[in-house]
């Protein structure tokens, strides 16, 4: 039913969309109590990350932003200012809540050093890596852009990716992309799970 592969000339040819739904931009831990308790009580969120981007060699940065989709909005969590919390080690860890993501391998692998900063044992559970179910489809070489493109049939912009996440002031065009990335993880999995591929 899915192409195994499509090129990037393919992609291109596809129409370009974005999250348009309802985005809440965190700062503060006090909104991010109110916000993962909201969160917690879904059954699939789906999620990824931010970094601030580095051009010299051996420097690098901890995760900026963490981007959680739910049905009807999207969070942004500016860990720059929210710092890592217990609330958010409570979330990954919890077995009851899917978290869906794409190539996030580095994104588990870099919030555990933002943890530990913090003092905070860092464990995840329930995880759905969506690069691995495309592999037993089929489908290799797989990333947000392709993953989107094949199943969902319209391709997403990349062009805030190494952007600076850590503004004081974020651009409408990177709270847009940021929710996008998250929201697609979302799509795609229901997508193929009311096809009967999860």
């Amino acid at each position: 039913m899915f192409p195994q592969q499509i090129t990037k000339e393919e992609v291109n040819l596809l129409p370009l969309h974005k999250y348009e739904g309802k985005i809440v931009v965190v700062t503060t831990q006090d909104q991010l109590k109110e916000v993962m308790d909201e969160v917690k009580q879904q059954m699939i969120v789906g999620f990824d990350t931010e970094t601030k981007p580095s051009f010299r060699k051996g420097v690098w940065y901890y995760i900026s932003l963490l981007q959680l989709a739910i049905p009807d909005k999207v969070f942004l969590i500016r860990l720059n200012y929210t710092g890592f919390t217990q609330e958010l080690c409570d979330f990954f860890n919890c077995s009851s809540v899917k978290k869906v993501g794409i190539s996030i391998r580095d994104d588990l692998k870099n919030l555990k050093k933002l943890a530990a900063k913090y003092h905070l044992p860092f464990a995840s559970d329930n995880i759905i890596e969506l690069n691995t179910i495309a592999n037993t489809m089929g489908i290799q070489h797989a990333g947000v852009r392709n993953l989107t493109a094949i199943f969902l049939q319209f391709r997403v912009s990349k062009a805030q990716q190494t952007s600076n996440w850590e503004n004081p002031q974020l651009t409408e065009k990177q709270i847009r992309y940021a929710a996008t990335d998250a929201w697609v993880c979302l799509e795609i999995y229901n997508h193929l799970d009311n096809l009967g591929y999860i």
